[in-house]
C-alpha cells in the first residue's frame, strides 16, 4: 500500500471516529441548566429548575439525581418531558428515565399531552424511542369527544391508537359503553371492542354485543357482532347489526329479529331494515312473523315482510309476500300475499287465497277476516267464494256463490251466509254416519249452520230450487260443484313454519356490565385535570 494510500486511510479512520463520537454524545442524557449542583455518592445532586436534554427531548423537574456514568436520573417535583420533533408531553410528580432505553417511568399525577388528546393515571411507562407509553393501576383518557378510563391501557401514541383492558368506560354526552377491551383510534375517534360489549344511551336505550363492536363515536354509527338494539318500543337483534344514530336506521344480517313490545308482534329473517323514525321495517329471506296473542301464537311466513307502525292506529299495518302461509291454533291460510291492519285486526289475503278451519276450507278471489278477542270472528269472501266442510264419513258438503260470509264461535265455522248465485251440496246423515241422501240447492240466498264442525241446518231464500238424491242414483259427477278442489296437502302445520325458519334462541336477560356496581376510580375531574396540566406550563 502506498503512503498516499495510508494517508486517506487515517483520515478516513478519523473522521468515521468523530462522527461515532459526536452520535455518542448526542445520545448522551445532558445537564443543560440547574441552580446548583452537589456531588453525591454514585450520583450528582440538581437542584432546583433543573433542566435536562436526551436526544430531541427536553426534560424538566424541581430536582434530580444523576447517574452520569449509567446515563439514569431521578426526577423530583413538577417532571416534564417534551419532545421537539413531535406533539407528545408528559408531566408527573417523580419520574426515573433512562438515557439507554429512553424509558421513562413516571409516576404519581401523570398526564400524558398528545395534541387533542390528554392521558391521565397514576402509574406510566413511556418508551421515548418507539412512542409506546403503558399505564397500570387505571387511568382516564380525554379528548373532544369522549372519556375513557380503565385498569390497564397501552397508548401507541405514533399510531395514534390506545387500547384499554379492565373494566374499560367510554363516556360521552349521548351514549356510556363498556366493555374489557377496547382499542381506540384518537384521529378518527373509533372504538373497537372484543367479546361482550355493552352501550347504555341517555335517552335509557340499550346496545348489546357479545361478540364485540366498532363505534364511530364522532359520526354516531355503530356495528354491532351478535348483538341487539332496544328501545322503548322495539329490540332489533342480528349476527352483524348496522346502526346510523343520525339518519336513525338500522341495518341487520343473519338471524335477524325485530321485536314490536307495543304490538307484541316479532319479526325474523336473514336481512332487515328498520327506519326508526318512520317506524317502518322490511325483513327478507324467509322471514317469518309471529303475533303473541294471550292464549296463543299467529305464526306467518313468506320470503318478505313489511311492518309499518304509527301513534295513528289506522296507519299500522303489516304485508307478506310473495307465498304467505299462516297459522293460528285450527286456523290455517295460504296466499300470494296478505295485509294485516291492526286498527280493525283484519287480515287481507290476495291471489289465490285459501283458508282452512279443522274440517272445512274457504277459498275465493279475495278473502278478509276480522280477528276479536283473539280469535277469528267473521270471515268475507269476494268473488268465487267456495267452502268445503268434511263430514264424519269423508263426504264433502259444499256452498258457493258470489259473496259469503262466514262466521265464527271459539275459533270454529258456526254460520256460512252466501248472497248471489248460492249453490249447495250437503250430504244427509243420520246419526253422523249413515248416509241418506245428497242435498242439493240453488238460490239467492243460502245459510248453513253448524255444530261442532259438522252442517245442522240449511236455509234459504229468494226463488230456491233444490233437489235429493237418494244414494243409489246418485251419479259420480253429482258429487262436487263446478270449481270444487280440497287443498289439504297445502294446508301449513308448525312443522312447515319451523321447517322454513327456526329462530336462533338469544337469552331473554344476557349479562350486561351494567350490571355490576360502579367502582368509583379515584380520577381527577376536567376542571382539576386542567388545572394540573396548565400548572407545568
Amino acid at each position: 500500500m502506498t503512503q498516499n494510500n495510508l494517508f486517506l486511510l487515517g483520515i478516513c479512520f478519523l473522521l468515521g471516529w468523530q462522527s461515532a463520537q459526536s452520535q455518542t454524545e448526542q445520545s448522551r442524557l445532558e445537564i443543560l441548566h440547574a441552580d446548583a449542583l452537589r456531588k453525591g455518592k454514585g450520583y450528582d445532586r440538581l437542584l432546583d429548575s433543573v433542566v435536562m436534554k436526551h436526544k430531541n427531548s427536553l426534560i424538566y423537574c424541581d430536582s434530580a439525581h444523576f447517574y452520569g456514568q449509567d446515563q439514569l436520573a431521578k426526577l423530583f417535583g413538577n417532571v416534564k418531558i417534551e419532545n421537539q420533533e413531535d406533539s407528545v408531553t408528559v408531566t408527573s410528580r417523580y419520574a426515573e428515565y433512562d438515557g439507554e432505553t429512553q424509558l421513562a417511568k413516571l409516576r404519581t399525577n401523570v398526564v400524558l399531552v398528545n395534541e387533542g388528546t390528554t392521558l391521565y393515571t397514576d402509574f406510566l411507562d413511556y418508551n421515548r424511542e418507539t412512542g409506546v407509553a403503558n399505564y397500570y393501576n387505571t387511568g382516564m383518557v380525554k379528548d373532544s369527544i369522549n372519556t375513557l378510563t380503565s385498569q390497564r391501557g397501552v397508548y401507541e401514541t405514533r399510531d395514534e391508537k390506545i387500547t384499554f383492558r379492565d373494566k374499560v368506560v367510554l363516556e360521552n354526552p349521548d351514549y356510556t359503553m363498556k366493555s374489557k377491551i377496547l382499542y381506540y383510534f384518537t384521529l378518527t375517534k373509533i372504538a373497537e371492542t372484543e367479546k361482550l360489549t355493552n352501550i347504555l344511551s341517555k335517552e335509557g336505550d340499550k346496545l348489546n354485543a357479545q361478540r364485540g363492536s366498532v363505534y364511530d363515536t364522532e359520526n354516531k354509527i355503530f356495528r354491532f357482532y351478535d348483538g341487539n338494539v332496544e328501545s322503548e318500543n322495539s329490540v332489533v337483534s342480528g349476527e352483524i347489526l348496522y346502526y346510523d344514530e343520525n339518519a336513525k336506521y338500522f341495518e341487520a344480517r343473519e338471524n335477524v329479529s325485530i321485536f314490536n313490545k307495543e304490538q307484541n308482534v316479532e319479526v325474523f329473517g336473514e336481512e332487515g331494515k328498520y327506519w326508526e323514525d318512520l317506524q317502518y321495517s322490511r325483513v327478507y329471506g324467509r322471514a317469518l312473523v309471529r303475533k303473541y296473542f294471550e292464549a296463543d301464537t299467529l305464526f306467518m311466513i313468506a320470503d318478505t315482510l313489511v311492518t309499518q307502525d304509527s301513534d295513528v292506529p289506522e296507519d299500522r299495518y303489516m304485508l307478506a309476500y310473495p307465498d304467505m302461509r299462516m297459522i293460528k291454533s285450527t286456523l290455517a291460510g295460504r296466499a300470494d300475499s296478505m295485509a294485516y291492519t291492526y286498527a280493525d285486526s283484519t287480515v287481507y289475503l290476495f291471489s289465490d287465497p285459501v283458508l282452512w278451519n279443522n274440517k272445512s276450507q274457504i277459498t275465493a278471489d279475495s278473502i278478509r277476516f276480522l280477528l276479536a278477542n283473539e280469535e277469528i270472528d267473521r270471515a268475507l269472501l269476494v268473488d268465487n267464494a267456495f267452502a268445503i266442510t268434511r263430514d264424519t264419513v269423508a263426504n264433502f258438503n259444499q256452498i258457493k256463490g258470489r259473496k259469503m260470509t262466514s262466521y265464527f264461535a271459539e275459533g270454529d265455522i258456526e254460520l256460512l251466509d252466501v248472497e248471489g248465485n248460492g249453490e249447495s251440496l250437503y250430504f244427509a246423515l243420520e246419526n253422523d254416519t249413515t248416509f241418506k241422501g245428497l242435498n242439493k240447492l240453488l238460490c239467492g240466498r243460502i245459510i248453513m249452520e253448524f255444530q261442532e264442525g259438522t252442517v245442522s241446518r240449511i236455509s234459504h231464500s229468494i226463488k230456491p230450487e233444490a233437489s235429493f238424491t237418494p244414494p243409489h242414483l246418485i251419479e259420480v259427477d253429482q258429487k262436487q260443484l263446478k270449481g270444487f278442489t280440497w287443498r289439504s296437502e297445502e294446508r301449513p302445520d308448525r312443522q312447515r313454519i319451523d321447517d322454513w325458519r327456526t329462530p336462533k334462541r338469544r337469552e331473554k336477560k344476557p349479562y350486561s356490565y351494567f350490571d355490576e356496581p360502579d367502582v368509583i376510580l379515584p380520577l381527577p375531574d376536567e376542571d382539576e385535570l386542567q388545572k394540573r396540566i396548565d400548572n407545568f406550563y
